[in-house]
């Protein structure tokens, strides 16, 4: 005879769930449509019928270990043919949410990001921020030849960024060391570079997106998104770096090759975000699952590329008395979308990544 199984519900967690996105999770009968329907779930442990019981028994150490959560791309086809309309996906995109907070360093700042009610706290230190940068200017120059060093310089800006981007890349660290941590418990082992590797060309693809029926058209938005945004961060690193160093000075002129492929990189960022955003609200099982959570990512990264667009336009025309403040804004937008990147869905990419290379690293990815 086996032994009994002792399960200890975590009501609170089951609240969050549903309170994230999850709140038809009791509608759940345990039919198995849904695991059925998946065309990402393997046949051997398909998902999200387990998972969707043991959120219902809120069962949260097992399932924010589980790397199944991360091979969900919500595409919708679950929630689509769900007889009872208990929404997995839905479901799932909460239980990614919080594993992003169960995992985050420091934790305080993952559940910040993740409520509404915080946003103005998260607005007030790249304020105070900025603030910081803008005082440190020895003037304004409103003419002629404006430009945004004259209230942000160059210098400050530099180590602001540097600063943020070193602690984002600590808060990225320890988070990802303690998932890594969880996925071993959780049976998947240690990642193999091959599994790395082979996770990587995937989701650089975005190949799983195909396999949808629902809504494969997103798989065009991300890929822009994806692809634009890389070029975005090499450009920018690449000119930050040179600026220090002193063999390049910005602003680059507009003919420059390299301001001509961060032109090219924004427009490609605007067109996938607005392509995500359009099929968020014309579709209805993603606008009725949609929570804050992913509003804050998208619609900060538009904003970022928005007004970045736009302050190039205004230096360029110089409109004086309205460049510095959509700079300043764009400033803003930028410090939000990296400073809490490790607890918003950008941090998707990351633990995506890892549990894809951890799945493979079983053999097979029906070992989850």
């Amino acid at each position: 005879m086996s032994e009994g199984v002792v399960i200890n519900p975590d009501a609170s967690f089951i609240r969050e769930v549903m309170a994230s996105g999850g709140k038809d999770l009791k509608k759940c009968m345990q039919c198995g449509t849904c695991s059925v329907v998946c065309e990402l779930a393997p046949q051997e442990s398909a998902f999200p019928r387990k998972q969707m019981f043991e959120a219902q028994w809120g069962l949260k150490e097992k399932l924010v270990q589980d790397p199944a959560i991360w091979l969900c791309h919500n595409c919708g086809d679950c929630s689509t043919y769900c007889p009872r309309a208990a929404r997995p996906g839905d479901v799932f995109g909460a239980l990614r949410q919080a594993a992003i907070e169960h995992f985050a360093w420091p934790g305080l700042v993952g559940k910040m990001v993740s409520r509404p009610t915080a946003l103005l706290a998260l607005i007030v230190i790249p304020v105070l921020l900025l603030w910081a940068v803008g005082s440190s200017a020895p003037h304004v120059r409103h003419q002629p030849d404006a430009q945004f060093a004259d209230v942000f310089p160059v210098p400050s800006l530099e180590i602001l960024f540097f600063a943020v981007s070193g602690f984002v890349l600590v808060a990225f660290i320890v988070g990802l060391a303690r998932f890594l941590k969880a996925l071993r418990n959780s049976g998947a082992g240690v990642i193999a570079w091959g599994g790395l590797m082979a996770a990587i060309v995937e989701i650089m693809t975005h190949e799983r997106f195909s396999k949808c029926s629902e809504n494969r058209s997103r798989r065009l938005g991300h890929l822009l998104i994806l692809w634009g945004f890389a070029g975005l961060a090499v450009m920018g690193t690449a000119v930050g770096i040179g600026e220090m160093l002193g063999f390049m000075h910005t602003p680059l002129a507009f003919a420059n090759p390299l301001k001509i492929f961060a032109n090219l990189a924004a427009v490609t960022v605007l067109a996938g975000s607005i392509l995500l955003l359009v099929n968020r609200i014309q579709d209805p099982v993603l606008r009725e699952g949609s929570t804050y959570f992913d509003w804050f990512f998208l619609l900060t990264l538009t904003g970022v590329v928005l007004t970045g667009i736009l302050s190039e336009i205004l230096r360029l025309a110089q409109v004086v008395g309205v460049m510095y403040g959509v700079y300043s804004v764009h400033l803003l937008l930028i410090l939000l979308f990296f400073l809490y990147a490790p607890y918003s869905k950008f941090a998707h990419f990351v633990y995506r990544t890892a549990a894809m290379a951890a799945v493979r690293r079983t053999g097979a990815e029906g070992k989850v």
